[in-house]
């Protein structure tokens, strides 16, 4: 029973191996190897434990793959090699042309990588929620705030995207790929991001508020979630609707609607932290 439940995490262990084996031989670089590698392994020792452990400790496996590549990503690609891995970072290396560290981590983690998996980046790999889930408030008993509060998070993105073209075109601003520059739009980018997550916990008494109503980059994974070949699925026979499914989920989905019809949850809000299961 153990290794059955350990062949995804092996699967994707070796999925991010090989990319990072197949672009160090294309490309002559042995970053793309160390950089898939690492993401790989993080997650895979993550998922791994998330099947191991007892059902009430199973978060702490999701917690571990946040933390890991979270840091690394924040730490290492961010602060250490200065790379701006902000969204602004990724309209601005779009611009430019540059190919870094950022723009593979949009382009599989934000872009493609929901065609697979979803919002599984937001559940097991984001930095920002990877300190938001150890807050006191795993979610607001009285659900979501009232529709429209969720635009935010849109107007957020579009603000982004006129910024950075505002500054490309009108001032015809060039920020080097990688320095000094790249690392205030990190620090003061991630400052902004963390501070209002905080405070919107807090205030709603909801670990993920910052999540549902501000941050600009689930207008990207939203998108591509839509049409991701993973998602939930309950079984409708087996189902009493006591809705403890719903009461658990942290981004406020009616998980039993979707059980009751015989079908997986196709929820863009889904983060696939598989504590609904």
């Amino acid at each position: 029973m153990p290794m059955k439940s350990l062949r995804i995490p092996l699967l994707l262990f070796l999925a991010f191996w090989a990319l990072g084996l197949g672009l160090w031989l294309c490309l002559d670089s042995l970053f793309y190897l160390f950089n898939f590698g690492y993401i790989g392994t993080a997650v895979g020792l993550g998922i791994g434990l998330y099947s191991l452990l007892p059902p009430k400790n199973k978060p702490w496996g999701r917690r571990f793959a946040q933390l890991l590549v979270g840091v690394y990503m924040l730490g290492f690609l961010g602060v250490v090699r200065h790379e701006n891995m902000q969204v602004e970072g990724f309209f601005f290396y779009l611009l430019s042309g540059f190919f870094s560290g950022s723009m593979i981590h949009y382009l599989v983690a934000k872009i493609a990588g929901p065609l697979l998996f979803g919002r599984g980046f937001c559940g097991w790999a984001c930095w920002t929620a990877m300190v938001l889930d150890f807050l006191p408030y795993r979610r607001n008993r009285a659900g979501r705030l009232k529709a429209g509060w969720e635009w935010i998070r849109y107007l957020h993105f579009a603000f982004s995207l006129a910024l950075v073209l505002l500054l490309w075109e009108g001032w015809h601003y060039r920020p080097e790929a990688t320095g000094t520059a790249a690392l205030l739009w990190l620090v003061a980018g991630n400052g902004l991001y963390y501070l209002s997550a905080v405070i919107l916990a807090f205030a709603l008494k909801d670990n993920r508020a910052f999540c549902k109503y501000l941050c600009p980059v689930t207008v990207l994974l939203k998108i591509f979630s839509r049409f991701s070949l993973l998602k939930i699925r309950g079984d409708k026979e087996s189902c009493t609707g006591c809705r403890a499914c719903a009461r658990a989920c942290p981004m406020d989905i009616d998980v039993v609607k979707y059980v009751k019809n015989g079908q997986r949850v196709f929820s863009t809000e889904c983060i696939v932290c598989l504590t609904c299961t």
